[in-house]
């Protein structure tokens, strides 16, 4: 899985254009994940990725005084945080070596290229939810699209028994490989607030 080492930096290069596109009226707004608004989703990102990193550095995992409910980390800074916080994923998971081995994600062991799936599904598949939150436009790579979409299919049953993504959703016969991708992790590709 170490292939997908390449897709991390344009991945991120898009996620950070959508961020830097929202503006303070936009945190409110909806997001096509029933249970965030985009400051929640953005409160989301900013949580997990420092765990996320540590997984790919194969190192012990960032000590938290509160759980992500709980945590108020979109504030004034919040777009340099997630930036900066952007930037030491790619330098991470931008390594073939990231994607090998085991790791560790918040103390339980798993396959390393699994953290990295976590890393290129958040930038794309939360930077979609934010471009169509706010009305940005979302582009991603056909390589990109077919690598999420790869992942959905591999990683779906447990993903969906973990909450993590939701029940599949039936596109068109003629979807791109990226609005399978969607429909796999229980997005409708044509959601709109």
């Amino acid at each position: 899985m170490s292939e997908h080492a390449a897709l991390i930096a344009p991945a991120a290069a898009e996620f950070a254009g959508i961020l830097r596109r929202i503006g303070e009226s936009d945190l409110s707004a909806r997001t096509p994940c029933a249970e965030y608004d985009v400051r929640a989703l953005l409160n989301h990102l900013l949580y997990w990725g420092p765990w996320l990193e540590a997984a790919g550095r194969k190192a012990p995992p960032p000590e938290v005084s509160s759980g992500e409910a709980e945590a108020d980390l979109v504030g004034d800074g919040w777009l340099d945080g997630i930036e900066k916080q952007t930037v030491r994923l790619v330098d991470v998971f931008g390594a073939p070596e990231a994607w090998r081995g085991q790791t560790t994600f918040g103390g339980n062991p798993m396959p390393a290229s699994m953290a990295g799936y976590m890393v290129l599904d958040e930038f794309v598949f939360h930077g979609w939810d934010l471009a169509r939150a706010t009305g940005a436009e979302f582009t991603v790579l056909p390589e990109v699209a077919d690598a999420v979409y790869a992942i959905a299919l591999e990683i779906g049953d447990q993903a969906r028994a973990m909450k993590v993504y939701g029940e599949e959703v039936t596109v068109a016969d003629d979807a791109t490989a990226f609005e399978r991708a969607l429909g796999a992790t229980g997005r409708n590709p044509g959601w709109t607030p």
